[in-house]
């Protein structure tokens, strides 16, 4: 019999992230107590508020196929939010509802994505762009987000990867798995670059809430030129830990929500009726709980970057952005993959290669402070246990 399977999957792995989460889950099933860091899913419950706006539409009947395109209270709800909070001038025919930022992703790589068209990624990265890019047949083509560089785009870099077959860059801003923040003057090259080289940008802000000290979210929509150009990514997930409603948002040009319209129709038909009506709740009133929050992660963080900074062999910068510790363990000498799986198998402690994230991924690990203070304490402390076994090697 021949092979069935299309053969672009051969370039698309499952998520590195879910593979180490399934282990520790088998591990867990084995009666072991594993202090989870791997998965960028907040351990704070969804606000009641939300939660019970929820209940209610569903009460109220609201359990049926809704517009393709969400509905017009969300999506008021949602340009009101843009331009109040990001200067971005949208209407709500601007926007579109999908279940969850990765179908938006995927709806919109399909709107710009033709066969053998290049993608400029981040490098490092979360997976799911590189690998959505192969399911396309697309090419993705990464550029460097380096330590020493503060974790900025290198413009001569980018420079030399661009071709004729070039039609878009994406960026994740805050980071994913960095948590680190591009400056104003970096998106202001951006755009002049993007402009000039003629290419669109796909913005994930997914994370443009969580940030700590004096930084302030800039969408790169709202700078000059940009908004024709832009794709904007966002949602409710990590905000207002709402992972499990998949619930986003995609923000453009209202020729492109037309056509991602028709592909999200096809895919998904609607984002769920009464999940919707928990979101306009998340938007409108959700606002205290979601900086409540944000304060919680703050004192994980301070934490974080001073207990790995006194372990030898470690080194962070401190996250400017979003929950994930992207830590440096180059001075224990041993490569992140093996790092990671000899703190699984003998502390327990789940975190995540850099590699996981691309080649510049190497020599770092991703720790996600989405988990609580208590157990960060004690998932360092086993940390610290191991690079010593690594360092008296």
């Amino acid at each position: 019999m021949r092979d069935f399977i299309c053969s672009k999957f051969n370039k698309v792995g499952p998520s590195g992230i879910r593979k180490i989460n399934e282990k520790t889950l088998e591990m867990e099933r084995a009666g072991k107590k594993i202090y989870h860091f791997e998965v960028g899913r907040p351990d704070f419950d969804t606000p009641k508020i939300i939660k019970d706006a929820t209940i209610k539409s569903i009460e109220n009947g609201d359990v049926f196929y809704t517009s393709n395109y969400g509905i017009m209270p969300l999506r008021e709800a949602v340009a009101e939010k843009l331009r109040n909070e990001n200067n971005l001038d949208y209407t709500a025919k601007e926007v579109l509802i999908t279940a969850g930022a990765s179908e938006s992703i995927y709806d919109s790589y399909s709107l710009i994505l033709e066969e053998d068209d290049e993608i400029l990624l981040p490098n490092p990265c979360w997976p799911n762009y590189v690998n959505a890019a192969h399911i396309m047949g697309a090419v993705p083509v990464r550029y460097s987000l380096a330590e020493e560089n503060d974790f900025q785009i290198d413009f001569d870099e980018l420079e030399g990867l661009v071709t004729e077959k070039t039609k878009a860059i994406v960026i994740i801003n805050p980071s994913n798995p960095i948590g680190s923040m591009f400056t104003l003057e970096t998106l202001e090259k951006l755009a002049d670059f993007a402009k000039k080289k003629d290419i669109l940008v796909i913005s994930d802000e997914i994370y443009e809430k969580i940030i700590y000290g004096n930084k302030k979210h800039i969408s790169i929509a709202s700078l000059d030129g940009m908004k024709e150009r832009t794709i904007t990514i966002n949602g409710f997930s990590k905000t207002y830990s709402m992972t499990g409603f998949r619930l986003a948002y995609v923000a453009a040009p209202e020729k492109f929500i037309r056509v991602l319209n028709i592909i999200h129709q096809h895919n998904t038909s609607c984002a769920t009726s009464f999940v919707q009506h928990g979101g306009i709740t998340a938007l409108k009133e959700g606002g205290d709980a979601s900086e409540e929050m944000v304060k919680e992660y703050k004192r994980r963080r301070d934490y974080i970057v001073e207990k790995v900074n006194s372990i030898e062999g470690l080194s962070l910068n401190a996250p400017d952005g979003a929950f994930y510790a992207f830590i440096n363990i180059k001075g224990l000498g041993v490569s992140s993959e093996e790092f990671c799986n000899y703190l699984l198998d003998e502390e327990c402690v789940a975190i995540v290669p850099g590699t996981v994230f691309g080649s510049a991924g190497e020599g770092f690990v991703r720790f996600s402070y989405a988990s609580s203070y208590e157990d960060i304490v004690e998932g360092l402390n086993r940390m610290e246990k191991a690079c010593k076994h690594f360092l008296n090697k």
